[in-house]
């Protein structure tokens, strides 16, 4: 490591409009005001070492690390080793780097369902939706709750208890005598109408109305689904993963038009709500079965304001091995994995020549975002290892080692940037100025259009801490014709492009960890 040449001094810089590429949210003057000059820092991050980091973790040998599978715990245990290595702790205390996130492989459930003794058939009358246990009742009641739909202009739940108790609905929803939906005044479909949004909008109007279970009739729905969750339970094919819930979660059926006339025989003309009492007969049998995985946690603690927090993530699973295939996960998210490595590498030199950061940095390796973006849900909405009003910005990698095909112009030597004007204009200067101070890579905000198609905004690990208002920058190349398949191998890495994104981030990081204010949200959530 080369030594200090510049001690205590400040060095600035101020970022005006328009010095980005194409997209270029609004940029006004932004100081970057520091100590030390990080630059001596970031050395250690280097494209060779990045090689080699990646050519082991993006090997056949991590099995594409899928979720809860051995090729993922091989990759936790192997990030645990390179922070030990490198003598940075876990905020979890000891060697112990891993935040357990508990999640539910998911399989077709069965039931037995009978009305006044007669049986109807699971997948030809019935099938589940949702159960999180096995389980036998008897229902002397149900409430009928018409279209179940919950708006302002229109409710079925409007003077109706349903906490604790079973709902029957119908698929739906009401018009005026002009042929308008009352619910919008208008004749375009919303919502509450039909199909999969419809399924979704009244499983959450039961739901946040505390009912125990919701059988929904809808014939045209039901034919759609009946046979591919037959063919599901047949082969014993494991569904999606979720987060294992610790609470009790809402049962939830579909039944086609004939079970629903048994239950309630003037259910198709009639949309009043009412209770309707019952000799229902219900056994569902969960098949689903426990796995766990982990989020890796490695930090280093603030030397002036050690709560407040700058969280740096990146997802560490990929698709694992399908068909025989490895999916090796190089730039997805491999690229971002080896790359917080480095960034981690050149903020303990720094604490080691005197200089940590003032607020601490957290390096958090989030399992399942293949999956829905699970061990970010899991940090932030239900165990968050430093409090989330503590957390002052997140600055998230996913895939930063290529380029996009599909980009026509500017350079190679470009960085999408995703989100940094969402919620804080401070974040986004920042950024900026670290840019224009340091890398000069293009800043690309192409997709942080709020009409991009691909809706990236919502589709990576920033999302869990932006949705609860902390700041968040998502740094991204754009897909290519390997991604998401056994060809995005680490020989396809342009390692002069990921350490110079890799840089980036650090210097963003090291100036939001050490400059005297947090960023400011200063703007609505979306």
């Amino acid at each position: 490591m080369k030594k200090l040449l510049l001690l205590g001094c400040a060095f600035s810089i101020v970022v005006g409009c328009g010095t980005s590429s194409k997209g270029n949210p609004t940029t006004v003057a932004t100081e970057i005001s520091t100590p030390v000059d990080p630059s001596q820092f970031a050395e250690h991050i280097n494209s060779e070492e990045l090689k080699t980091l990646l050519y082991k973790y993006a090997s056949d040998e991590f099995e594409g690390r899928n979720t809860g599978e051995k090729g993922q715990k091989m990759a936790v245990e192997y990030l645990k080793q390179k922070y030990l290595a490198m003598d940075i702790p876990s905020p979890l205390g000891g060697d112990d780097y891993f935040q357990e996130v508990p999640l539910e492989k998911q399989q077709v459930a069965e039931a037995q369902f009978s009305v006044n003794g007669t049986s109807f058939k699971s997948f030809e009358d019935h099938i589940v939706l949702a159960s999180s246990e096995t389980t036998e009742m008897t229902l002397d009641q149900i409430v009928y709750v018409g279209y179940g739909i919950d708006d302002t202009n229109y409710s079925d739940y409007k003077n109706n208890d349903v906490k604790g108790k079973f709902v029957l609905a119908k698929a739906g929803e009401p018009k005026d005598s002009d042929g308008n939906y009352i619910t919008s005044g208008t004749s375009e479909d919303t919502k509450w109408s039909n199909g999969r949004q419809s399924l979704a909008s009244k499983r959450d109007a039961a739901k946040n109305h505390g009912a125990r279970g919701l059988i929904y009739m809808d014939d045209n729905l039901f034919s759609r689904y009946a046979s591919f969750y037959q063919r599901q339970a047949a082969s014993g094919t494991a569904g999606r993963l979720s987060l294992k819930s610790k609470d009790q979660t809402m049962i939830m059926m579909m039944i086609n038009a004939n079970l629903g006339k048994v239950i309630y025989a003037s259910i198709a003309e009639d949309a009043q709500p009412k209770t309707l009492d019952t000799d229902i007969a219900l056994a569902i049998e969960n098949k689903s079965e426990t796995i766990m995985s982990e989020n890796v946690a490695a930090y280093i603690k603030g030397s002036e304001k050690p709560d407040e927090i700058l969280v740096i993530s990146a997802h560490l699973d990929h698709e694992g091995i399908k068909d025989g295939e490895v999916y090796n996960g190089a730039d997805d998210d491999g690229s971002g994995t080896v790359a917080i490595l480095e960034i981690a590498q050149a903020f303990k030199a720094a604490e080691k020549a005197g200089y940590g950061p003032k607020r601490s940095v957290l390096f958090l390796h989030v399992t399942g975002e293949e999956k829905g973006l699970l061990g970010s849900r899991y940090y932030t909405d239900i165990d968050p290892i430093f409090p989330l009003e503590n957390t002052v910005s997140n600055l998230n990698i996913d895939m930063i080692g290529r380029t996009d095909p599909n980009r026509t112009s500017g350079t190679r030597n470009y960085i999408y940037l995703i989100g940094s004007d969402k919620l804080s204009t401070d974040l986004h200067n920042i950024s900026e100025a670290a840019n224009t101070k340091y890398v000069q890579l293009e800043l690309d905000y192409t997709y942080n259009d709020e009409n991009d198609p691909n809706r990236f905004y919502y589709r990576s690990d920033h999302y869990n801490f932006a949705k609860n208002n902390i700041p968040a920058l998502f740094y991204f190349n754009g897909t290519h014709d390997d991604y998401h398949k056994p060809s995005d191998t680490p020989d396809k890495i342009q390692y002069d492009l990921l350490e110079t994104r890799a840089k980036l981030v650090f210097y963003t990081a090291w100036e939001i960890a050490n400059r005297k204010e947090r960023p400011i949200v200063d703007k609505a959530g979306k």
